[in-house]
Formats: structure tokens, C-alpha cells, sequence
């Protein structure tokens, strides 16, 4: 177990790089099991969650090369089924949410595969259906064992066919393109999720020998083919680290630049910020983000409260509602915080209450935020991380608090952002970790 100290209060300067984005590396470490060839990505961020999958991979047989800092080699030439029958899986498959990405490609190449019911975040429902009804639709068979909680797929042959999916979720959407990729025939996919991550999976996949158009739209098509061969990849930087620092800055009243965002690939964060009040300016690749004693929440035409919701992709990232939330507790107005997709995302916000934020939950999925323009400071506190991303709001309050606040169950956020209070110190924060 460990602890953050956080002395609030210090204002930070200077440059951050982000991290490899998690969400891109989850699914792209899984695509490696679709080739026997050798692998090589970039930009592997060093955080529990990717750790936990890259040993995963290893465990399977995967060979695994450490060749850099964050860039890695696979080659998934022997591949170990048995191991998916072993209480050693059964324990590391059920720890990590994104195991469930190894189903597609272990399905497409073996005609077999079988998971635990992964965990992950407590943030809601999170249904898997979407995998499975697409699974099914390109031929494969599908069993539940409710007792022993396994997942079982068997489909020797897989066909192509028309998928409509219910629903247009990432990573189902990754894992029924990854089964696709080689399958017989033709697969269309409408209602698919289209973030960046799976237009990077895509280019990674076309690069292996894969055919898929239609990449960056709701609708891809899928010419299965034999085989998949080797390639490289570069994993983009993390968008929902780079917006944790846009809302960091401004908490803090901050000057502080992120390098090398793909500023292309940030969709309407930036803009979404800027409602805000939050001044920020592209610069080259980069996000200068100037010191601001005060910011001001815009409103509608009509005067109407100003409302900020996720929204399936080009829309905002339900990961960064949480950031924006505890951003908005020192701006001057009031926002409605509305998160549509996960009912208990923000059940955090009584921690902030406790640090003196005017917050009104309105349900599970709406929540009101009075500014406090910074007349009153948040006090410092003890309090519990209960997800990555509720973890990074609390640490962002606690270093715009007066005082010393203590953050318990870290390791939540170390699922996320990679060694976060040593980057941070750099910019002249202070964040002690206490292990225990």
C-alpha cells in the first residue's frame, strides 16, 4: 500500500512530456498476438495496468524484448493455450480489465480462447455484451460459465458479415476488428467507435498486411486476409494526461507547457477547456498553458448555464469529466458536469464537498459545480483514490489546497500515469510517496 503527502498551494513551472496513451497501448499490445512476427512499438508507457498486460503477454509465450525506454519487441511465434486453463491465469486475466482485448486476436488465429471476468475500475456497468454479439456475428461460439465466472469462444473458421453494433464502444469495437482482420470474406462494422485509439490500431493493423478502410469513420470495412506479418508502432501521447495537466495549470495558477501533445489528435479538449476560461495556446506541437490568477466559466447564447458532457468520439472523453469537474470548483460561475456513460464516476465528489467545494449531485450522472473564483481556497484532507481517474482530480484539488492532504490507495493512479509526483516535483510540486 501507498500514500501521497501533498503540501498544497505551490504553483508550478516549466515543461511536461506526457506519457504513452494506456488506453492506445491496451489495445495495440493485444494486436501482437495476431502475427508470429516480430513486433516493435515506441512510446510504451510505464504504468501498473501495461505492465500487468505486458507480463500477460510473456506468461501466454509471447517473446518479449526490452529494447529502450518505453519501446519494446514482440514475437508471438509460440503461443501457449494452455495457459488460459491455468489458475495462474484465471487470477492475472480477472486483475486487469484489458485482457479482454486478447480474445479477438486469439479467436481469429486459433479459433479459441477463453477469460475470467476481467475487474478494472468500480465506475458502473461496463457490459461486455458488444464483444460477444460481435464475436458471435462473425461465427463464433459463445459460452458463460456463471459459476467459475469464464468466458468461452470457439469458431475454427470466422466469417466475415454486417455488424451493427449496439453500442459504439472502444473496445469492442477493437476487439471484433481484430478478430475481423482474419476472418473470410467481408466485415462491415457500423456504429464503431472511431476514437484515436482505434484509428492507431487500424494504421497498425493495415501495416501488418490487414485490409481495413473507412479508419476515422463510424463505418469500417474489413477484407479478411490469411496472414499478418511484422511492423512498427509509435503509440500517441496520452490525451487524457495531457488535459490533467491543461486542468492542473489552471487549479494551480500555473504557467506550465506540455511538449509534443499531436495537438491533431486532441479532438475538442483544448475548446472544452476553454469554456472554462482556461487560456491555452498551440504552439508547434506544443500546449502553453500561461499562469492565470482567475478564470470564468463561459456560458450559453441564452444565457443559460453552461453544460460539459462526455460524448462518444469526436465528442469529449468520459476520462477527463472527472479532471473537469474539480477544475471547475475555482473558476468563477457555475457548470453543469453531466457524465452520461458510467453511473458511478462521480461519487468522488464528496471528497471534494469535505474540502469545501460547492458541489450539488444531482443523481449518479450529473453534477453541479459552483465556483469559488478562488475567494475560498479548498482545505486540505484525508482521502481514499477509489480510480485512476478520480485518483488525478484529487491529487490536482490537494495541490491547489491550503495545507498538507493525504491521497490513500495510490496505486490506483499509478494504474494510469507513470511515476506522476516525480514529473510533477520537477515543475515544483511537492508530493512525498510513503510506502507502507
Amino acid at each position: 500500500m501507498s500514500t501521497f503527502k501533498v503540501t498544497g498551494g505551490l504553483k508550478l513551472q516549466g515543461d511536461v512530456h506526457p506519457q504513452g496513451a494506456k488506453n492506445e497501448a491496451l489495445q495495440i499490445l493485444c494486436a501482437v498476438l495476431l502475427s508470429e512476427e516480430k513486433i516493435k512499438i515506441s512510446n510504451i508507457p510505464d504504468i501498473r495496468d501495461i505492465n500487468k498486460l505486458i507480463d500477460l503477454l510473456a506468461s501466454l509465450g509471447v517473446e518479449v524484448t526490452k529494447k529502450a525506454k518505453g519501446v519494446y519487441e514482440f514475437k508471438a511465434e509460440n503461443i501457449n493455450l494452455d495457459y488460459l486453463q491455468s489458475e495462474e491465469f484465471r487470477s492475472d486475466g480477472a486483475a486487469l480489465r484489458g485482457s479482454v482485448m486478447i480474445l479477438g486476436p486469439l479467436l481469429a488465429r486459433f479459433g479459441t480462447v477463453c477469460l475470467p471476468k476481467p475487474g478494472g475500475d468500480k465506475i458502473g456497468r461496463r457490459r461486455l455484451d458488444t464483444h460477444f454479439l460481435g464475436f458471435q456475428k462473425l461465427g463464433a461460439e459463445f459460452n458463460f460459465d456463471t459459476k467459475d465466472n469464464f468466458y468461452t469462444l470457439s469458431g475454427k473458421e470466422l466469417k466475415g458479415n454486417y455488424i451493427h453494433l449496439e453500442e459504439a464502444s472502444v473496445t469492442g469495437t477493437a476487439n471484433i476488428i481484430m478478430a475481423a482482420v482474419l476472418a473470410k470474406g467481408e466485415t462491415t462494422i457500423y456504429n464503431a467507435a472511431c476514437e484515436p485509439y482505434i484509428q492507431q490500431l487500424c494504421n497498425l493493423l493495415n501495416r501488418m498486411g490487414a485490409k481495413i478502410s473507412g479508419i476515422a469513420s463510424n463505418l469500417l470495412k474489413i477484407q479478411g486476409v490469411e496472414k499478418l506479418y511484422g511492423a512498427e508502432h509509435t503509440i500517441l501521447p496520452d490525451m487524457i494526461e495531457i488535459g490533467s495537466f491543461i486542468g492542473m495549470a489552471a487549479m494551480t495558477g500555473s504557467e506550465i507547457t506540455i511538449k509534443n501533445v499531436r495537438y491533431d489528435m486532441l479532438g475538442i479538449i483544448p475548446d472544452s477547456f476553454r469554456k472554462l476560461g482556461i487560456k491555452l495556446e498551440n504552439i508547434d506541437d506544443d500546449i502553453f498553458i500561461p499562469a492565470q490568477e482567475n478564470y470564468q466559466i463561459e456560458s450559453f447564447i441564452d444565457g443559460s448555464i453552461m453544460t460539459i458532457a462526455d460524448a462518444i468520439w469526436p465528442g469529449l472523453t468520459p476520462d477527463l469529466l472527472s479532471v473537469f469537474l474539480v477544475t471547475a470548483t475555482q473558476a468563477k460561475g457555475s457548470v453543469l458536469i453531466h457524465q452520461k456513460m458510467f453511473e458511478s464516476r462521480l461519487f468522488f465528489v464528496d471528497k471534494l464537498i469535505d474540502m469545501g467545494a460547492q458541489i450539488i449531485l444531482c443523481d449518479p450522472h450529473r453534477a453541479t459545480v459552483i465556483g469559488l473564483d478562488r475567494a475560498i481556497k479548498l482545505r486540505a484532507t484525508t482521502m481514499h483514490s477509489p480510480d485512476i481517474r478520480a485518483g488525478m482530480a484529487l491529487l490536482i484539488a490537494a495541490m491547489s489546497a491550503e495545507g498538507t492532504s493525504i491521497i490513500h490507495n495510490i496505486e490506483q493512479i499509478d494504474r494510469g500515469y507513470e511515476n506522476i509526483e516525480q514529473r510533477l516535483n520537477q515543475l515544483g510540486a511537492k508530493i512525498e510517496r510513503i510506502n507502507y
